[in-house]
């Protein structure tokens, strides 16, 4: 018997013992007890073994008064003496041993005719048991060493496969680390030239800013040297015909005109020094600006550099800043340019050509549409209690439809003509603003389904005190 057989005798053993139990049949269930005290003996289970060997020996004595069962008493003797046999147990085997010639002798003495007899029986009985088994373990060994070697088999198989995918992947790994390599080297060259392209709106407008000074500089120059030869004139006159007060007039006036050419050569003079301060690159260092000037002088330089740029562009713009904003510690050269491609950006979709609409509330009068972009910050307070700043700039434009509005931020995505955009603006932008811990996000109503008057973009930026 394998193991496994041993394995369901135990649980059919088992059933029947809970069968007799609930038919109130005692004899079934000592019967099944004896039954369980040999099966867990071929499975060398001791406790269990001896634990239903005298659970069986207890419930035969109270039934042995019956001839047939005083033969299942002399077997429950039997068992425990092949149980203590099997431990090495000598004194407890053979007085089972002798408890089990005793009753059955008095049954069948015919069937063991002296206790050598039954002694020899029983150690016949385990040498077999012994063979089978050795026998058993020689089969298993053989299995195992066949398993053994369709798993050698099957490893190598394996082993072939892995290498040649391994030689597959490295070589795709190779294609895949150049055209990564040209790539970051085209990104490079493409953030380069959003940046150039930066720089020369920055410029634009710039030279549109210092020209304005310049003129009232020229202007002053020219009526101050206009007033000195006046001067002259009248110093040329006898001292009897010079008008003293006149010259003193004239010259208060050309003291006027020189303080006002002073005032705007420092003014152009700033001008210069921003400009070379936003053509530098950046340190990465972050520094306490104050976000109000920053916004307001990057808001100019976009209208000017547009301006300078298209004779045909034609928007307004208007501000509203917190006038108790806190400096924020940001690097400049990098929010300033986060700004300008948002202004940037503003100002081209409000003043791009559409239909003529109005924005008064019925169809007929109202106001014209005027292109109009809006900055404004204002100081925030989270619900958690952290202070920060949140930067909107706002357009009337004809917003941004839902199908694009999830891909704006993406890298390389434009609706720009082709040329007149690399897709990048908005992709560098929300780094940025990521990169000083804050968030930059969208809010927009697209015109269409929208009463007049009411889509516009709004790209908001928060940024941690």
């Amino acid at each position: 018997m394998e193991l496994e057989e041993y394995g369901r005798a135990i649980d059919e053993f088992r059933e029947g013992k809970g069968v007799g139990r609930s038919y109130n049949n005692f004899p079934g269930e000592v019967i099944n007890h004896l039954g369980l005290s040999r099966a867990f003996l071929k499975e060398k289970n001791q406790d269990s073994s001896l634990y239903y060997g005298y659970k069986a020996l207890s419930g035969f004595e109270v039934i042995k008064d019956f001839n047939a069962l005083n033969l299942n008493l002399g077997t429950a003797y039997e068992n425990l003496f092949d149980i203590y046999h099997w431990l090495d147990q000598r004194d407890s085997a053979f007085k089972y041993l002798n408890l089990a010639k005793t009753t059955l002798d008095s049954l069948n003495r015919e069937k063991i005719k002296n206790l050598a007899d039954f002694q020899n029986l029983q150690l016949g009985e385990q040498s077999r048991i012994k063979d089978l088994e050795r026998e058993r373990v020689i089969i298993k060994s053989r299995i195992r060493s066949y398993g053994l070697l369709a798993v050698l088999a099957v490893a190598l198989v394996i082993s072939i496969i892995v290498y040649r995918n391994y030689r597959t992947k490295m070589k795709a790994n190779l294609k895949l680390q150049k055209t990564l390599a040209e790539l970051k080297s085209t990104q490079a060259q493409l953030i380069q030239s959003e940046k150039m392209a930066s720089l020369g709106e920055l410029t634009a407008g710039i030279a549109h800013e210092i020209q304005n000074p310049l003129n009232f500089v020229n202007n002053f120059s020219e009526v101050s040297a206009e007033l000195v030869e006046e001067i002259e004139e009248e110093r040329a006159k006898s001292q009897e015909a010079r008008d003293e007060t006149l010259v003193s007039e004239i010259l208060r006036d050309v003291k006027e005109n020189l303080e006002k050419i002073t005032h705007h050569g420092k003014r152009a003079d700033d001008i210069v020094k921003g400009m070379l301060q936003h053509s530098r690159s950046s340190s990465g260092e972050k520094e306490p600006t104050d976000i109000n000037a920053l916004a307001d002088e990057y808001l100019r330089l976009s209208y000017h550099g547009l301006r300078a740029r298209d004779k045909s562009f034609n928007a307004d713009f208007k501000t509203d800043f917190d006038p108790n904003l806190p400096k924020v510690n940001v690097v400049p050269q990098d929010m300033g340019r986060v700004l300008l491609n948002l202004i940037n950006n503003a100002f081209q979709a409000c003043s791009t050509p559409q239909p003529p609409r109005n924005i008064g509330t019925g169809s007929e009068g109202g106001e014209s549409h005027i292109p109009t972009v809006s900055v404004k910050t204002t100081a925030t307070k989270s619900p958690s209690g952290d202070l920060g700043v949140k930067i909107s700039v706002k357009d009337n434009g004809p917003g941004i439809p839902d199908a694009i509005k999830d891909k704006i931020f993406q890298p390389f995505f434009t609706t720009k003509p082709t040329g007149q955009g690399t897709g990048l603006g908005l992709s560098l932008s929300y780094d940025i603003v990521k990169a000083h811990g804050g968030e930059l996000y969208l809010e927009t109503k697209a015109e269409k389904g929208l009463p007049t008057g009411e889509a516009g973009s709004t790209f908001i930026i928060n940024l941690p005190l």
